[in-house]
């Protein structure tokens, strides 16, 4: 549904966005993960048909984000980083407004403002000028325009900039919700966003994609190895030969038990090859010899980790060359 090559955009002598290429399938709910400054909502832009790009194309929804910019407006929905609306009318009537606006038949604009208006939590504030609204309620009527008309491409640029911690949480389960039913790109420089509404990230940094892949399949890529972690009761000695000894395994580290309580469980973790699942073969030596397995499961970077090693690392690059 979109496919982003080599998009490039330049400022005079700013290059905001530098060759970036990406696609996203029909259905996906992809996060552009990025600091402030990093080129995400100028890429959001061009895609939108509101920048022309300086080299590049975007195909978005089937139009030419350049050639077909009206085309592509009237089809997506999309929600700037700064939202514009006209603070003299009210809730409901600027939605009836952005039904008429697009063509929508009377019957089905009712019937789709008041589901954005139950779905963005609207109902209670419908009647009210949006200038007398918080800023996180005027975020809301903002999604609510870019939902009415059920676009299959939804673009939304910091969605949830304003809103308190409980609204943040119904938007990022509006958002969830929309998966397979519409295809999502959603810009944010919270890593938490992403995590808890996106399958897949990119991660651009000075205007340029640094990583691409989903989060576990990124932690891979920059530990090289997997990780799991056994709780295990029972001898350290022992428990460390026969898990160290589990093919796949490549080095076994030990953690003491917390406080130095001898009949704690000792927690290990496993390296293995990336790729190489060794849970299994690990539970199985545990559980033949009688010790007790107390817990299994894989390790990976937090996002937050994830993101300054893969930043860090690029910014490194570019300082060599």
């Amino acid at each position: 549904m979109i496919e982003v090559r080599q998009l490039t955009k330049h400022f005079g002598a700013t290059r905001a966005v530098e060759d970036v290429s990406f696609r996203i399938a029909r259905g996906e709910s992809i996060g552009l993960l990025g600091p402030n400054g990093s080129g995400k909502t100028t890429i959001m832009r061009m895609l939108t048909g509101f920048f022309p790009p300086t080299s590049g194309s975007a195909l978005v929804a089937g139009f030419d984000a350049t050639a077909q910019s009206l085309a592509l407006r009237r089809t997506i929905g999309y929600l700037p980083e700064s939202v514009v609306l006209y603070p003299d009318m009210r809730v409901r009537g600027f939605l009836q407004f952005c039904a008429s606006v697009r063509g929508l038949p009377a019957g089905r604009a009712r019937e789709r403002i008041a589901a954005v208006l139950a779905d963005c939590g609207l109902v209670e504030v419908a009647g009210r000028l949006i200038g007398t609204l918080s800023k996180g309620y005027r975020q809301r009527v903002g999604l609510a325009q870019a939902l009415l008309h059920e676009p299959e491409v939804l673009i939304l640029d910091e969605p949830t900039v304003g809103l308190d911690p409980r609204q943040i949480i119904e938007i990022r389960a509006l958002i969830r919700g929309l998966r397979g039913r519409a295809t999502v790109l959603l810009s944010t420089h919270i890593l938490p966003e992403v995590s808890v509404t996106c399958e897949r990230v990119v991660i651009i940094d000075r205007g340029r994609i640094v990583a691409e892949d989903t989060a576990e399949a990124l932690t891979r890529q920059v530990e090289g190895q997997d990780r799991t972690l056994v709780r295990v009761l029972g001898p350290r000695d022992s428990v460390h030969q026969a898990l160290a000894g589990v093919p796949g395994v490549e080095r076994l580290e030990v953690v003491s038990p917390p406080n130095g309580v001898a009949d704690a469980a000792w927690s290990f973790v496993a390296y293995s090859a990336g790729g190489a699942d060794v849970r299994q073969a690990l539970a199985q030596t545990v559980v033949s010899r009688g010790w007790g397995l107390v817990e299994i499961r894989p390790l990976t970077l937090s996002l937050e980790d994830l993101f300054v090693r893969l930043v860090t690392t690029e910014a490194a690059a570019g300082a060599v060359e």
